[in-house]
């Protein structure tokens, strides 16, 4: 299963139906990010970051580990053992660690930064400011393609409004001996929780995977290029950014846009050298009522499949969705 690449560029006429096309039969999707994205050098940047926290010793991370006071229930550090995200089926939970980042209020993050990030607050901001302006490219292209106002996302995942589960997740999965194969995972089979993420990949460090329709597993590209950098200097490209859509969204859609089950995995033969990778998970407003899009498309879609956002007929808000993932995935209260 090739997943698509899009150009979501005024050079493509065709961007708005490709994103929906790709979104409703594979869930994820590449999109270039040559002049319309984030800077290849705020991900690098933020990607040294990220190591330079990991390094930090376990006392350091402590400090702002989630549940405490400098954090907060879903923000902060997160060791390793903490998460499991296929609890049906795991034996040991993932072996990762994370740092989650909750989204500013008017410029402010509203949680404690490990000692190593507290200097660079601002470029954590700026980084998350173009994280959300790609994502209010790709719903207003959502929107066009299902013909309903091009703000309809839009306006429902405008920061400026209120708060959401909007997060930056800085993740790193470390380099592990003894890997027990059928055990030991770097993260469990899941769909993410929102409306769409954003995954920068650290080149040269490829384990995530995808489950296709008949139910194997199959490797994503770090780069879907495969190599092919024509005549661009490899340290100089701009990788496309890998978006997948989020639970959320498939269900406010009636589940017209996939949201497709994906892992990530120790290399074969053992146990790999060190993974790093960062997520921005896009969520609507708090109180966004999940209503069904008022798209002919996606009315037609439910109406075949019975699905809906509603529980025993009772619309959910965005939180109440997210609230509900977050108390079946970790073995600490949320």
């Amino acid at each position: 299963m090739l997943i698509p690449t899009v150009d979501l560029s005024s050079d493509n006429p065709n961007a708005s139906n490709q994103l929906l096309d790709a979104a409703t039969e594979y869930g994820f999707v590449f999109i270039e990010n040559n002049n319309i994205g984030i800077l290849k050098s705020n991900i690098d940047n933020l990607f040294a970051l990220s190591q330079n926290f990991f390094a930090a010793p376990v006392e350091v991370k402590q400090e702002v580990a989630i549940g405490s006071n400098k954090a907060g229930k879903n923000h902060g550090w997160l060791s390793r053992g903490i998460e499991t995200l296929d609890p049906a089926t795991q034996k040991r939970a993932d072996v990762k660690e994370a740092l989650n980042i909750g989204a500013h209020i008017n410029g402010e993050l509203q949680q404690a930064l490990p000692t190593p990030l507290e200097p660079h607050r601002e470029t954590i901001i700026a980084f998350q400011n173009s994280c959300h302006a790609f994502c209010q490219l790709i719903f207003q292209h959502l929107a066009e393609a299902l013909k309903v106002k091009r703000d309809w996302f839009t306006t429902r995942h405008d920061p400026s409004k209120g708060p959401s589960g909007t997060l930056l997740r800085l993740l790193y999965y470390p380099h592990v001996l003894d890997v027990e194969d059928g055990i030991d995972i770097r993260a469990g089979a899941h769909s993410d929780f929102g409306s769409v993420t954003l995954l920068f990949q650290f080149p040269g460090q490829p384990g995530l995977e995808i489950k296709t329709p008949t139910g194997e597993w199959e490797s994503v590209p770090v780069d879907p290029a495969q190599g092919e950098s024509n005549g661009v200097v490899e340290s100089e490209r701009v990788l496309p950014i890998l978006v997948n859509i989020g639970d959320l969204l498939e269900d406010w859609t009636g589940g017209l846009l996939k949201s497709t089950v994906h892992r990530v995995i120790f290399p074969k033969g053992g146990e790999g050298a060190d993974r790093y990778s960062i997520a921005y998970f896009c969520h609507p407003l708090d109180d966004a009522r999940l209503d069904p899009v008022p798209s002919n498309k996606v009315q037609d879609h439910a109406a075949k499949t019975g699905k809906g956002s509603t529980r025993n007929g009772t619309v959910l808000t965005a939180k109440d969705h997210l609230m509900e993932r977050l108390a079946a995935t970790y073995s600490i209260k949320t």
